[in-house]
C-alpha cells in the first residue's frame, strides 16, 4: 500500500488483524465468508448459527461534514444502511436467506451529533427492514444500545450486530470452488430497482482515502473533529472539492460519497431460490477489493478477472486527484464490482438475468484456473498486475 494510505491510519489489508486471529477457531466452515458455529440456539446438528458485527466505518465523518453544511438529517439513513449492509452482504455470503436478528451500538459526541441526527438513524434502520420484507427478506430489529460517549468518539460511530440460524446444508462454502468455474459480477453502482437515486458505488470502504484525496482543506478549519488529531495535515483533506460541489447527475461530490451501500440481499434472495446447489462461493468485495478472495478460496488457484465491469466515476476522481495507482485503487475499493458469484458457466446466465431484472448489471467477470498457491490476476483498462 502507498505510504500516503498508511500515514493516514488506515490498512485495506489489516495485517494486524488477520495475524491475531491466526490461530482462534474459523468454525465449521473455516473458507466461509462469516464464521458459522453450531447450532447453539436451536441444539440441532443440521443447522447453524452466524453471528456479525460491524459499523459504517469512516463514512460517518463525511455525513457529519454534510450534516453540518445541509442540516439535512435524512443523510444518516444513508449510513445507517451502509453499517446494516455490511453485516447482511457479508451473511448472504454465507448462504443466509433466512431471518436476520440486528441490534445497534450506537456510539457518539452528544455535543457534535444531535437529537435530529439520531433519530434519523433510529427510524432508518426500522424503514430499511419495512423495505427489504417487500422482497422477502426478514430484518428483525433487536434494539441496541445508544451511548454518550464524547471523551472518546470524536462525532459518531454506528455499528450493528446481526444474527441468523441456517440449515448447514444451505451453507455457502468457497472451499468448493475449483478450476472450471466462472466469476460473477454484481455491479455496485446505477440504480437498482428497489434504489430511490443514483448509486455511485462507493460502498463503505475506502473512505478515509475519498474523504481526503477529494474533499478541500477549508473542512480541517471547520469540522477538526473530523480527523485524527495525530495526523499530519500534510494527509488530510487534500482535494479540490467541497462536499455540495456538482460533479455527475446533477448530484454533489457529497451525495457521490455518500451513496448508501447497495444490498445484494432482494436479488440474491432469488438467486438462491433458484440456484443455490450451484453455486460454490460469494465475496463481497469490501476490504480488499479485487484481492479479497484470497482470504476464501482454496489453495492452489489462480484466479483470473480478466473482464471487470466497468469503474464508475467516483473512482476515477479518487485516482486522478493524487494519482493513486491502479492496483492499489483495486485493493482499496469495490471499483464497481462489490459481489461475485462463483459458479458453472451455465448458471452464471442464469444470475446475470436475475441481478438484470433488478436493474443491477452483472456479467462473467473472470474464471478460476489451477494455480501454485494463491493469487488473482488482473486485467482492466487501466493495465494488468497480479496480488498474491
Amino acid at each position: 500500500m502507498s505510504d500516503l494510505y498508511k500515514q493516514r491510519g488506515v490498512s485495506a489489508d489489516k495485517e494486524d488483524v488477520h495475524l491475531a486471529i491466526a490461530n482462534i477457531s474459523k468454525g465449521l466452515y473455516p473458507n466461509a465468508f462469516c464464521k458459522i458455529l453450531p447450532d447453539y440456539v436451536g441444539g440441532d446438528e443440521s443447522y447453524c448459527n452466524l453471528m456479525h458485527a460491524d459499523t459504517a466505518g469512516t463514512k460517518t465523518a463525511i455525513a457529519y461534514i454534510y450534516y453540518k453544511e445541509t442540516e439535512d438529517a435524512s443523510i444518516w439513513k444513508g449510513i445507517v444502511q451502509d453499517a446494516l449492509v455490511m453485516n447482511i452482504d457479508d451473511m448472504l455470503c454465507a448462504g443466509v436467506d433466512t431471518p436476520i436478528v440486528i441490534s445497534s451500538t450506537i456510539a457518539r459526541n452528544k455535543n457534535k451529533i444531535d437529537a435530529a441526527a439520531i433519530a434519523a438513524i433510529i427510524q432508518g434502520a426500522e424503514e430499511f427492514a419495512q423495505q427489504m420484507k417487500t422482497y422477502g427478506v426478514e430484518l428483525h430489529m433487536a434494539g441496541g444500545e445508544t451511548a454518550d460517549v464524547g471523551d472518546i468518539v470524536r462525532t459518531i460511530d454506528v455499528g450493528y450486530t446481526a444474527f441468523a440460524r441456517l440449515k448447514r446444508a444451505d451453507v455457502v462454502d468457497p472451499s468448493n470452488i475449483k478450476p472450471g468455474h466462472v466469476i460473477v459480477g454484481l455491479a455496485s453502482y446505477g440504480q437498482a430497482s428497489y434504489e430511490t437515486a443514483y448509486n455511485s458505488g462507493i460502498g463503505s470502504n475506502g473512505l478515509t482515502s475519498a474523504r481526503h484525496d477529494l474533499l478541500n482543506k477549508i473542512y480541517l478549519e471547520k469540522y477538526p473533529e473530523c480527523v485524527d488529531p495525530n495526523l499530519s495535515k500534510d494527509v488530510v483533506f487534500n482535494g479540490p472539492y467541497q462536499v455540495l460541489d456538482t460533479v455527475e447527475n446533477g448530484m454533489t461530490l457529497g451525495k457521490l460519497l455518500l451513496s448508501p451501500t447497495r444490498t445484494f440481499a432482494p436479488v440474491m434472495k432469488k438467486i438462491f431460490e433458484q440456484y443455490r446447489s450451484n453455486i460454490a462461493g460469494i465475496i463481497h468485495n469490501t476490504g480488499g477489493g479485487a484481492s479479497k478472495c484470497l482470504h476464501y478460496i482454496p489453495n492452489n488457484l489462480k484466479i483470473v478477472k480478466d473482464n471487470f465491469l466497468p469503474a464508475p466515476l467516483i473512482f476515477r476522481l479518487i485516482q486522478k486527484t493524487v494519482n493513486t495507482p491502479w492496483a492499489e485503487m483495486y485493493k482499496v475499493f469495490n471499483m464497481g464490482n462489490r459481489l461475485e458469484i462463483y459458479t458453472d458457466e451455465a448458471t452464471a446466465d442464469g444470475i446475470i438475468a436475475i441481478s438484470k431484472s433488478f436493474n443491477i448489471d452483472a456479467q462473467i467477470i473472470g474464471r478460476v484456473e489451477a494455480g501454485d498457491g494463491k493469487s488473482v490476476a488482473m486485467k482492466t483498462e487501466f493495465g494488468e498486475w497480479e496480488y498474491r
